[in-house]
């Protein structure tokens, strides 16, 4: 398993390429748990997103892609952002849970992306529910002629901004203070309610980024099924990584590790892929026991 995944350079870039989605999506719902605002819609936010670049790449296919790449991703950031924000709204107005609302947002937004590409955007010279491909401008470029592509580098820089954000910002501060203990937070006279929703929107945001990059590259069209599960999968990633960027990075390329390395087993030796989920909800488990039992010593 460890060789199928970093075995050489082709295993490795495959592992980085999984990582990427992975790391962008543990990211944002790592400021979003830090706030203690539990965020299960990751999956709908990256379809959104998705969605909402993929119109911006379908509507102005002949833009340079100086300017075609970044609009894709503020529209995918927008999206993701928008779609988390009817969650806080319905918990900040209406005192409905979050992970009730985030969840079946997740339907909703899954479901609506399906319908687009079978109907609205669908490819009316294809036979399959897909939209039209992209054009060489909207699709992500890689880097060096390779198979990497700009995302990865994102993907990077978004561990050191998430960083600076939580523990080097007076917003930061405000998140993580939210998150320790919300009724102190609010006697110190901080806006609690701004600051959860504020967490629910910016974990959004990056999950919206992250299906519109993945659609770009990976697809290169918009289809219905986009996903392969990173929304549910970041969850994991985060709580893996311990709420640090750092740790975030570190669990997105173990949970690509176990995936890539689980495909080709499954190539090679029969091995059912199935395994590799097995694996990382054991690693989680085993986390997440250790670190109470260290708490509690």
């Amino acid at each position: 398993m460890v060789f199928e995944a970093f075995g050489g350079t082709r295993q490795l870039t495959e592992t980085i390429l999984k990582a990427t989605p992975l790391l962008i999506i543990g990211l944002g719902l790592t400021v979003a748990f830090r706030s203690k605002v539990w965020n299960i819609g990751a999956e709908g936010q990256y379809y959104i997103g998705a969605l909402c670049g993929s119109i911006v790449a379908l509507t102005l296919p002949n833009l340079s892609p100086w300017l075609l790449i970044p609009l894709m991703l503020i529209a995918g950031g927008i999206g993701g952002m928008l779609w988390s924000g009817i969650a806080g709204l319905l918990h900040i107005k209406r005192g409905m849970n979050v992970i009730i609302c985030t969840l079946m947002l997740n339907y909703i937004a899954i479901l609506l992306v399906q319908y687009v590409a079978r109907s609205p955007l669908r490819d009316p010279n294809g036979f399959l529910p897909e939209s039209t491909q992209f054009s060489a401008a909207a699709q992500i470029p890689t880097l060096f002629g390779g198979r990497l592509h700009l995302g990865v580098v994102l993907a990077l820089v978004l561990v050191l901004v998430i960083y600076i954000l939580l523990w080097r910002t007076p917003l930061g501060f405000k998140l993580r203070a939210v998150g320790s203990r919300a009724s102190v937070a609010r006697t110190a006279g901080m806006n609690v309610t701004g600051s959860i929703l504020t967490a629910l929107m910016l974990s959004g945001a990056l999950a919206g980024i992250a299906g519109i990059i993945e659609v770009s590259y990976t697809y290169t069209r918009l289809k219905g099924n986009i996903s392969g599960g990173y929304g549910f999968s970041g969850i994991l990633v985060a709580l893996l990584g311990q709420l640090h960027p750092v740790g975030v990075l570190i669990a997105a390329v173990l949970f690509s590790a176990l995936t890539i390395g689980a495909e080709g087993l499954q190539v090679s030796l029969q091995v059912p892929a199935a395994v590799s989920q097995v694996i990382q909800a054991l690693v989680v488990l085993f986390v997440i026991v250790g670190d109470a039992i260290a708490r509690n010593k």
